[in-house]
């Protein structure tokens, strides 16, 4: 007799660790970042006074530290909670078992496939010229790669402190992942107690990262006139080409969904692809998992598959994976670090596989713009990437983010026939 699953969608409260909406500015934003390069292409050739450009260089860069102050205790926060949800997904039976290992596989060759084969991408095609003005904020030290012991002996940290000080954030993903298994073990009364105050910290820092991101419309122009003084027109085509770069990556994992789907699920690729093409629309209009749940519950009904699979696994998956992330994420920091000259061994590029893996579970219920910031940026830390770009990069996240939904939603209705299959 093969196994059934254990339990329902009641069996995991999807309100439990729901954290505060925000609604983000995000065309503003987007044309911040225009306007900025365009005024920044038009002066280029004046003679702006000193006390001008210096201005102008303060508010960007007062914005950009706002954006970081937050980025360490929320995703301590995220990761805490996302990992306690993970582990309440897994008591819930065999059947989120299964998922929860698919999910992991996904996850992880994601990272891997864009590891591998973004250098040579890059290769292929360089970035343009003009793209070296967004490392004009980098510090130079950031482009320096720790010999495999130093960073071996990193991955600990003896004082978490100053660990955070420092912005180690591979020694603080790890000593956080596991913080968030203890807590799992906890006795029933003191575990909720915990996910509480992590819960409000969380809403805590989503509420400051809202209002700073609130204002990223005047702070993204006065970076992006900087930009466009020292690069030109050359800044626009650096932006095209990275993101084109970046969906490429999520493409893989739209092509491993249909893959998966056909090996795994057993269905036919034209059945699946006429079946999920209503999701698909749902989600490349609206951007969004869950405004797509509706349409994927569709999708599953037209490849037949049960519903108290597809009722149970979807929602799930919806809560908690994120299929882009790690390749879309490790796209962004690795796109970074050859802007910047860092040298990528295979080792730091595991470790950003690894806290872009970790990372994702704390993710996957925030707006592109703050999980842009939250996920990527750990990443980078731990690679040794400069960071300052994403405060511009952000900008056009909209446009990426419209191939992560799209390969997300997909990717969730192949993996629901997997399970499906594996329960019959």
């Amino acid at each position: 007799m093969t196994d059934t699953i254990e339990a329902g969608p009641e069996a995991i409260d999807s309100q439990r660790f729901a954290l505060t909406p925000i609604k983000l500015p995000v065309l503003l934003t987007f044309a911040g970042l225009i306007g900025g390069l365009a005024f920044g292409m038009v002066f280029s050739g004046a003679d702006l006074t000193s006390w001008v450009q210096q201005s102008i260089a303060l508010v960007g860069s007062l914005w950009l530290r706002a954006l970081q102050m937050t980025i360490i205790p929320l995703v301590a926060a995220l990761l805490v909670l996302g990992i306690a949800q993970m582990a309440e997904a897994a008591r819930a039976g065999a059947a989120a078992r299964r998922f929860l290992t698919l999910v992991f596989t996904v996850l992880i060759a994601g990272g891997i496939f864009t590891a591998v084969f973004l250098p040579w991408l890059l290769e292929l095609s360089p970035i343009p010229q003009g793209a070296s003005a967004f490392l004009a904020d980098a510090p130079e030290s950031a482009g320096e790669v720790p010999d495999i012991f130093a960073f071996l002996s990193s991955l600990i940290a003896p004082n978490v402190i100053s660990a955070a000080a420092e912005t180690a954030m591979l020694p603080l993903t790890i000593f956080f992942a596991l913080f968030a298994i203890a807590v799992t073990r906890l006795p029933h009364a003191q575990e909720e107690r915990m996910l509480g105050f992590f819960h409000a910290l969380a809403n805590t820092m989503l509420m400051i990262i809202g209002w700073v991101l609130w204002i990223a419309p005047v702070g993204v122009f006065a970076l992006a006139f900087g930009v466009g003084l020292k690069s030109g027109g050359g800044a626009f085509a650096a932006l095209v080409h990275y993101i084109l770069v970046v969906s490429a990556m999520g493409g893989f994992i739209l092509l491993l969904a249909y893959m998966v789907a056909w090996l795994l699920g057993g269905v036919n690729p034209v059945k699946f692809a006429k079946a999920v093409l209503p999701a698909q629309a749902v989600a490349v209009s609206t951007q969004s998992s869950l405004a797509s749940l509706p349409a994927m519950l569709d999708s599953a009904n037209r490849l037949k598959l049960r519903e108290r699979t597809s009722e149970f696994v979807l929602p799930l998956a919806v809560a908690i994976f994120r299929a882009t992330s790690p390749a879309m994420n490790m796209a962004v920091a690795l796109y970074v670090a050859s802007l910047a000259g860092v040298e990528i061994t295979p080792g730091v590029a595991a470790a950003g596989i690894a806290v872009a893996l970790i990372i994702s579970v704390g993710s996957v219920s925030l707006p592109g713009s703050i999980s842009f910031v939250v996920s990527i940026g750990p990443i980078a830390l731990a690679m040794g990437v400069p960071i300052e770009p994403l405060a511009l990069l952000v900008a056009v996240e909209m446009l990426p983010d419209i191939m992560r939904t799209l390969a997300n939603v997909t990717m969730n209705v192949a993996v629901t026939s997997v399970v499906d299959r594996s329960e019959q």
